[in-house]
């Protein structure tokens, strides 16, 4: 089948399926709305800090496929409906791939992160997945379950320190940041002794406020540490991933450091940030804190509920059509780039019903916090035994755990590419 007969015959199907396509209207284009551009990233002047910013929840409602202006003044698409953000991931005609013309960044910053050196999950199949393939073995759901005695010492460490002659003290800083660097240093092979200058880099990496040329110092620098270290396992081998990589001979200490860059970042400030901001969404839905207090038997589903209530990859998911696709009833054209936007999509009501409210007994598993396709988040087992195990440690240990300061003075991540809160000023 052609690629003309492919889109004709999609079209025929989709036809009377979204917003302007009734028998007469043909592919749904620009012109078959009146809607105004959504500008993103998007602001959040308004509204719950727990919820997708109120234009795009409006467009969620609306238009669920509408476009945006982005930093430069070019456009793109917002997918926001749970199927709809699914068929794209899930389609290899929207390529990952973030130096074609037309992919969509946020920022110059965040077009400098993606296309300076890029990653694996920056490219697509079949060299994705060969990269892909060499890490899959680290992240295995049975290796990450064996790693939970060392990551429970850990995080009974950091709490016995925190703990210690004092009553008040900042999450962020002395738990939800340190556990995840530290389990991420060890699987790495990574010296904790680094973690302020890893940490400092990443947050350069993810403000949506750094300039182009800070993110390429941070990356610069971050790629220079991490080509020292991949050399330095060369003459002194561990059993970290690193040295691992290394021992496998197919990738210079270039490639080896842009994986290594990859896992560090993501493996620390993702899982970080859903540590402290499940806290404190805990701490503002006391009915729900109770109840999983009353039965801890819950926590591993309340941390599938978290995942998908917060969702803290805000901005959406980028990518771009290789060809002409319908989704969702509008044609998306050759060349257009899409963001999927991941937290409208787990707050979509005909798959979440009341998805608006946590509910930790909820069966939240088809939730896309981690992406959805061959892309999807690689070190989700980790970062799901991470958080079982950090909010079970703090709701067992901290019983009389409270917020040290109003709601309204919490510092949230508004700047950040992975949303959170800066700090979390606790008491117990």
């Amino acid at each position: 089948m052609t690629t003309t007969e492919r889109i004709e015959r999609e079209q025929d199907a989709g036809r009377g399926t979204g917003p302007g396509t009734g028998p007469d209207a043909g592919p749904a284009t620009r012109a078959d709305t009146d809607r105004s551009p959504i500008a993103v990233p998007a602001a959040r002047a308004t509204g719950c800090p727990f919820d997708p910013a109120p234009e795009i929840a409006r467009a969620h409602r609306e238009e669920p496929i509408t476009r945006a202006t982005l930093w430069d003044g070019t456009s793109c698409w917002l997918v926001t409906r749970h199927q709809d953000v699914r068929e794209v991931l899930s389609d290899p005609r929207f390529s990952a791939d973030a130096t074609r013309s037309g992919f969509p960044f946020l920022t110059a910053g965040g077009r400098e992160f993606a296309t300076g050196n890029p990653s694996f999950i920056r490219q697509d199949d079949p060299e994705h997945a060969r990269l892909r393939r060499m890490l899959t073995a680290d992240f295995m759901v049975k290796k990450m379950e064996a790693m939970r005695p060392e990551v429970q010492r850990l995080a009974d460490g950091l709490l016995d320190r925190m703990t210690e002659g004092r009553h008040a003290a900042d999450l962020v800083a002395e738990f939800a940041l340190p556990l995840p660097s530290l389990v991420i240093c060890l699987l790495l092979g990574v010296p904790y002794d680094d973690h302020e200058f890893f940490q400092k880099h990443s947050s350069v990496l993810l403000n949506l406020r750094s300039t182009a040329e800070q993110v390429r110092g941070a990356q610069e620098e971050l790629q220079d540490f991490l080509i020292r270290l991949a050399d330095s396992k060369r003459r002194a081998p561990d059993d970290g991933i690193i040295s691992r990589l290394v021992a496998r001979g197919e990738l210079d200490n270039a490639a080896i450091a842009a994986m290594g860059r990859l896992l560090l970042v993501a493996g620390h400030e993702t899982t970080a940030n859903m540590t402290a901001l499940s806290t404190l969404t805990l701490l503002r839905n006391p009915g729900q804190l109770a109840r999983l207090r009353a039965d801890p038997s819950l926590i591993k589903g309340a941390v599938e509920e978290l995942l998908r209530y917060l969702t803290i990859v805000h901005n959406g998911l980028p990518r771009i059509a290789d060809e002409d696709v319908i989704i969702g009833g509008r044609t998306i054209r050759a060349g257009e780039g899409v963001l999927c936007v991941l937290n409208t999509a787990n707050r979509d009501e005909e798959i979440f019903p009341g998805g608006a409210a946590l509910d930790v007994g909820r069966d939240a598993r088809r939730h896309v916090a981690f992406g959805f396709g061959v892309h999807q988040c690689l070190g989700q087992p980790l970062a799901r035994v991470e958080l079982q195990i950090a909010l079970e440690t703090l709701l067992r240990r901290l019983p009389g755990l409270r917020l040290d300061l109003p709601f309204e003075d919490i510092p949230f991540r508004h700047d950040m590419g992975i949303y959170g809160v800066h700090a979390l000023p606790v008491a117990w």
